[in-house]
């Protein structure tokens, strides 16, 4: 028959404590692990976002864009399908940037207009850059040329920009929540507007002032609202 001693209670204590030391280390381990594998992550869309700008979608190659960040092929697909995969998480990255931008921004204001002219400037201020612009015209442009795959990223594309939108519309206006059907398509309407001008101003710089890209913009802005609400701007 064994008997439990004082001295089984040490050795219990102390491999309990062994073991506390253990699972820290291995948390600690596996925290290392998770942030170089962001890190990691982060500077492969960083590569590829430049090497899209600079050569274009389609022309940008994979062991390009690993070798630019200082990885491999393998990394590159550890963490990627392909070049569409890294595009979506490209975009979506810059989009999510921008709602916890344009959120507090949207926060100091009170009235709908001044929302309207907040939201207005932010977005003049989103079309002059140039990588980021130029990245949303290569992936369309590399969309149209490949039919077979054009409305599966076409779909992938307005469901993300969709998805992203929708905080900062429902904050200004708490109606168009139940609007879900007009939803993508006034996002992608406002889109269009917004890269229409930045294009137009990297073709030819200059050709139009910001507070004439301001106003145009805003006044898209409150044909959305008049659509959903009917009001006006006064």
């Amino acid at each position: 028959m064994y008997i439990y001693t004082v001295t089984d209670a040490v050795d219990m204590k102390r491999d309990s404590k062994i073991s506390k030391k253990v699972r820290s280390a291995l948390a600690e381990q596996d925290a290392r692990k998770q942030k170089r594998a962001l890190l990691t992550r982060q500077q492969l869309i960083k590569s590829a976002r430049e090497a899209f700008a600079l050569v274009g979608f389609e022309d940008a190659r994979i062991e390009d864009i690993a070798a630019n960040a200082g990885k491999t092929r393998g990394a590159f697909y550890a963490n990627f399908k392909d070049k569409e995969d890294v595009f979506f998480a490209i975009f979506e990255e810059e989009l999510d940037h921008d709602i916890q931008e344009i959120r507090p921004i949207l926060q100091k204001v009170s009235t709908l207009e001044d929302r309207l002219h907040a939201l207005a400037l932010y977005l003049c201020k989103l079309s002059k850059d140039r990588q980021r612009i130029l990245l949303n015209l290569e992936f369309k442009l590399y969309a149209i040329r490949h039919p077979a795959r054009r409305k599966r990223l076409a779909d992938l594309y307005s469901v993300m920009r969709l998805r992203c939108s929708l905080p900062e519309i429902d904050e200004l206006v708490p109606e168009y929540r139940q609007k879900t059907k007009q939803r993508r398509a006034q996002s992608l309407a406002l889109g269009a507007v917004v890269e229409g001008l930045a294009i137009n101003q990297l073709f030819d710089p200059g050709c139009m002032k910001d507070r004439d890209m301001t106003r145009y913009l805003e006044l898209c802005l409150w044909e959305k609202i008049e659509a959903v609400t009917g009001e006006s701007p006064s």
